[in-house]
């Protein structure tokens, strides 16, 4: 299939050059390259974001990425896009005109916004991922999302020929926003289990004991520490900003001591610290949704919060535990007894690197994206037909 792309604000070029910690832009690299070795003719389509870097770049797992106007050439929060997105549309549609794709997958509302509009017309379908919709960050992790991001999503959801979810609460979500149920995919991320494995190097820790969790929810593992003995706590990510903001909830807790905050961790030296851990605690999903399966590839316990896509993700009492969330006492209830019991901690490692390698790897979760693109194009119908044979199709005819 002839695939396109639409990345407005997360370009999968940091990523192949190993500066990236995580997040959209690793998912889509990590897909495009999958895609295309899977025999697919892959271009990726992001914003300039530098003078730097040609119109096309030739990716070296064969797609093609293309860089498109959407503002100045420099960096630009995702949610400040849409005022930019004009141009980079009409670019879109110049394109796709004159050498249409057989589909379009939009990553992110923005992207979703261009595409969309882009498409208009043309007879091209648009396959949706939101990765964080904007309703379920409200409702569910409490953040401030402007109005008019929300009803954009609807109407993205609505004009999309299948909107990809990453969780079940996100599938309710958009029946809810209007989207037919047989219109949603529910999709997982994917992890890279040729880089994230449980055997190789680990980082050295100072106390007996070593947990880590990511910035987005870290206040309520920085809590619990209090709770815990002879454990130090490495925070992954965050600006300074949220850093300062970390350490002192961490001194107000006299925790500070055991509390390391190291910012964003480039993608080629986390699996070295996430060996390095008893435990992976993850709190949120949505940004951070891939955390947590790159644990468990490396082998790690996940102690993560009933929420989402991580009580899918996180088998309870068999790959890791499952808390409530909001609960700092309660998980540090759970994690005193989990770093004291190697034998546990063990065979919940060992059933996670399983499950990653039965469910998540990446060339599985891009075959199930493929059976989504072409059911979305019609592809999927006509090979069922032929799949019928000439006596059946003859058959249904004379039945007819």
């Amino acid at each position: 299939m002839k695939i396109a792309v639409v990345s407005v604000h997360a370009s999968p070029l940091p990523v192949l050059m190993d500066q990236e910690e995580g997040g959209q832009d690793v998912h889509v690299a990590d897909l495009a390259a999958a895609l295309t070795e899977q025999g697919h003719d892959v271009t990726v389509h992001t914003r300039r974001d530098s003078v730097r870097p040609p119109e096309v770049v030739r990716a070296k797992p064969g797609y093609e990425v293309v860089h498109g106007p959407a503002g100045p050439p420099g960096p630009l929060p995702s949610d400040e896009l849409p005022p930019h997105l004009d141009e980079f549309i009409r670019a879109l549609r110049d394109r796709w005109q004159a050498d249409p794709p057989d589909v379009v997958h939009a990553h992110s509302w923005t992207s979703g916004l261009a595409a969309v509009l882009a498409a208009s017309g043309l007879g091209v379908p648009v396959v949706q991922t939101f990765h964080e919709l904007g309703c379920l960050e409200r409702k569910v992790r409490g953040r401030v999302i402007p109005a008019a991001r929300v009803s954009t999503e609807r109407l993205i959801a609505r004009e999309a020929s299948r909107v990809v979810a990453t969780s079940s609460d996100e599938v309710l979500e958009l029946v809810r926003m209007g989207v037919p149920r047989q219109h949603v995919a529910v999709v997982p991320p994917a992890v890279d289990v040729s880089r994230f494995t449980p055997d190789g190097p680990r980082l050295t820790r100072q106390l007996p004991h070593r947990l880590i969790t990511f910035d987005d929810g870290a206040e309520e593992v920085v809590v619990a520490l209090r709770g815990v003995r002879d454990t130090e706590l490495v925070v992954v990510g965050g600006g300074p900003e949220r850093v300062r903001a970390l350490r002192e909830l961490a001194r107000e807790h006299d925790v500070a001591d055991r509390v390391r905050l190291v910012g964003p961790v480039p993608r080629v030296a986390r699996p070295a610290l996430l060996r390095s851990a008893d435990a992976v605690v993850c709190t949120t999903w949505g940004e951070t949704a891939s955390a947590p399966l790159e644990a468990m590839a490396c082998g790690v316990p996940v102690v993560a919060s009933a929420v989402a896509g991580l009580a899918e993700t996180v088998v309870d009492g068999v790959t890791g535990v499952l808390v409530p969330p909001g609960e700092p006492n309660a998980l540090a209830r759970v994690l005193r007894p989990l770093l004291v019991d190697d034998a546990r901690r063990d065979a919940y490692g060992t059933a996670a690197a399983d499950r990653v390698e039965a469910r998540y790897r990446t060339d599985r979760i891009a075959a199930e994206i493929t059976r989504v693109y072409r059911d979305a194009s019609g592809l999927e119908e006509a090979a069922e037909a032929a799949a019928q044979g000439p006596a059946e199709v003859r058959s249904g005819l004379q039945d007819a």
